[in-house]
């Protein structure tokens, strides 16, 4: 037999389920990783990888494919770990535009724990109240598919923008 090279690697997708996970558990996968799936075309018996941000990964399998289900069966917890031994919190003045989503997704690569936006005197960007809310809750998947893609599982939090003073 020849010898794998590391290209070759096969290497199962990676799905975030906001969900406790456990060892013998059947579930549908929800919308977007079942979408992730169905994209990737994988067939019953194909593995994935599952996490749940609280730490490690769940390796698991697919049962049944249907047109919008995908019902995956949970078959054992691996307790890794690739965290930074530093709780690292990244504040910064958020840029204008869509520049903060490649600030998310760059920063839950390298590895923060949480992502604190801030609002400056001379920012362009001016957000308060729910807008500031929304763009949160904007960024945090964000923060999810970085996770699923760079292989951390512990999801780091993307606070509300506030105040510099607030924020120390």
């Amino acid at each position: 037999s020849c010898a794998r090279r590391w290209w070759a690697v096969d290497m199962a997708p990676r799905l975030f389920i906001d969900d406790a996970l456990a060892a013998g558990r059947a579930l549908t996968l929800p919308e977007r990783a079942a979408r992730h799936v169905q994209v990737l075309r994988l067939q019953p018996g194909a593995a994935v990888i599952l996490f749940d941000g609280r730490g490690g990964e769940w390796s698991a399998r697919v049962e049944a494919m249907g047109a919008r289900a995908v019902r995956v069966q949970v078959l054992e917890h691996h307790p890794i770990e690739r965290e930074l031994a530093l709780h690292v919190t990244l504040a910064l003045a958020m840029p204008a535009g869509d520049r903060m989503d490649v600030v998310v997704e760059k920063a839950t690569e390298l590895g923060v724990a949480a992502i604190a936006p801030l609002l400056s005197e001379r920012s362009v960007l001016r957000l308060s109240g729910e807008r500031a809310s929304k763009r949160a809750a904007h960024w945090q998947p964000i923060a999810v598919a970085a996770c699923a893609q760079c292989g951390r599982n512990r999801v780091p939090t993307v606070l509300a923008p506030r105040q510099l003073a607030a924020c120390l």
